[in-house]
C-alpha cells in the first residue's frame, strides 16, 4: 500500500513509482478544506501553513478518509509526504493516528527541494506506536524513477 499527501505534485509523483514498481495499491490522503497555493506560501506569516506551523492545535487537519478500506490485509505500508519544517506534512497525521500498524512494514518517504527527512519518519512511528518501521527516504522534486527503483530494491522487501 502506498499512501500519500502531495501538496504540489512532488510527493505523487514519487508514490506513484513506487506502486508501479512494487504492484502496490494508491491511496491519496485528501484534506477535507484543500490547500490552496496561497495557503502554502510558507513565506507568508499569514498563510494556512504559517499559521499551523506557529500554532500546533491548527494540525489537526481532517481528511475525507484517514483510513484504507482492506487495510489489514496490507503488509507493507508505504507512508509519503511533503517535508514542512523539518517534520512531515501534517495532513498525514489523522492517518497515522487512526490506524494500527501492528505487523506491518511501515516505509516512509518524503519529497523537499531543500530539507532532508530529519526525524520525521521517527516522529511519526512515535505517533503510530505500532508498527516496524524502518528507516526512510528523501526524494528530491526532480527525481526520477529509476532512483525510486533503486531505493525501492535496496530495501530488500
Amino acid at each position: 500500500l502506498v499512501v500519500y499527501y502531495s501538496a504540489t505534485g512532488n510527493t505523487e509523483a514519487v508514490a506513484n513509482y513506487i506502486a508501479e514498481a512494487t504492484g502496490g495499491d494508491l491511496f491519496e490522503l485528501e484534506p477535507i478544506e484543500p490547500y490552496t497555493d496561497a495557503d502554502l506560501d510558507w513565506t507568508d506569516d499569514n498563510s494556512r501553513v504559517s499559521q499551523e506551523y506557529a500554532d500546533e492545535s491548527l494540525r489537526d487537519v481532517e481528511l475525507v478518509s484517514a483510513t484504507v478500506e482492506g487495510f489489514d490485509e496490507y503488509e507493507n505500508i508505504f507512508v509519503g509526504y511533503p517535508i514542512w519544517w523539518q517534520v512531515a506534512a501534517w495532513p498525514v497525521n489523522q492517518f497515522i493516528e487512526n490506524n494500527d500498524f501492528t505487523g506491518k512494514t511501515v516505509i516512509p518517504f518524503c519529497s523537499s527541494v531543500s530539507s532532508g527527512i530529519g526525524d520525521s519518519g521517527q516522529l511519526l512511528e512515535e505517533m503510530a506506536g505500532t508498527g516496524n518501521w524502518i528507516e526512510g527516504e528523501r526524494f528530491r522534486s526532480s527525481v526520477s524513477e529509476e532512483e525510486v527503483v533503486a531505493w525501492l530494491d535496496s530495501l530488500g522487501l
